[in-house]
């Protein structure tokens, strides 16, 4: 029998490709200095494969799964970097082969502990664990109680409820690894009000809004936010929350 796998962004896999906020390099180097080798670093739940491609640049290999074959199909081609179709808790990878376990913003969607299963499976002696999420801070004193609204509406009734764990910037994530300690780390974006909407189209609670409503409410959301976006064309930053879960294989 399969794993059960709710797949919530294959439809929405170009935009999601497209749309998304970078993360922080630093953070890349700062995972390659934990780990205790460099040979391999798997990339679980890599969706689009940034993280991966990113982490190409500190480990000779990367191995990169998701149980999403159109987030793969759009996932960014890198020659250190090998893609797989597969879910979290079945990794194709050897025993005690794996220096790093990273997961990026989709830890929450897991079986938790059949993941850290694997996880432990997988690891080398002293393997890193690392799971970060991140939430929409702020944008503009004038767009920033627009987008309270929007949320309040049109977002948090619908979102999943594994979304719950990431709500509360993973710290009320279980956790089974002995913690290290951790610098902050910033997100930030400059963007248009095209590219922050359809940011907000990536988001799982819009595809739940379709399927209890029959359409899409990037309308509407689209038309509030232009009021107080102003020009369309306008730049302006866009910040959010980082949080992350790091530990020790011990």
């Amino acid at each position: 029998m399969s794993d059960p796998f709710h797949d919530h962004f294959s439809g929405v896999a170009g935009d999601y490709r497209a749309y998304r906020p970078v993360y922080p390099s630093a953070l890349f180097a700062f995972l390659a200095e934990a780990a205790p080798g460099r040979d391999l670093a798997w990339d679980c739940g890599t969706g689009n494969g940034q993280a991966a491609v990113a982490l190409a640049g500190h480990f000779a290999k990367v191995f990169a799964t998701d149980a999403s074959a159109g987030q793969l199909a759009n996932a960014e081609p890198h020659p250190h970097v090998e893609y797989a179709a597969a879910p979290a808790e079945k990794c194709p990878l050897p025993d005690a082969s794996t220096d790093l376990v990273t997961v990026a913003q989709a830890v929450h969607w897991f079986d938790l502990d059949r993941f850290y299963a694997e996880v432990r499976r997988v690891a080398k002696p002293g393997c890193v664990v690392a799971a970060w999420t991140y939430d929409l801070d702020t944008v503009h004193p004038e767009i920033d109680p627009v987008m309270e609204q929007v949320q309040a509406r049109y977002v948090r009734p619908y979102w999943p409820p594994e979304r719950a764990y990431a709500d509360a910037g993973y710290r009320t994530l279980p956790f089974p690894f002995p913690e290290l300690p951790r610098p902050h780390f910033k997100m930030t974006a400059q963007w248009d009000l095209a590219h922050f909407t359809g940011y907000i189209n990536t988001w799982s609670a819009v595809r739940k809004y379709e399927q209890k409503y029959g359409h899409s409410p990037m309308p509407a959301v689209t038309e509030e936010l232009a009021a107080a976006w102003g020009d369309p064309a306008t730049v302006r930053p866009v910040r959010w929350k980082f949080s992350m879960r790091l530990g020790r294989v011990s």
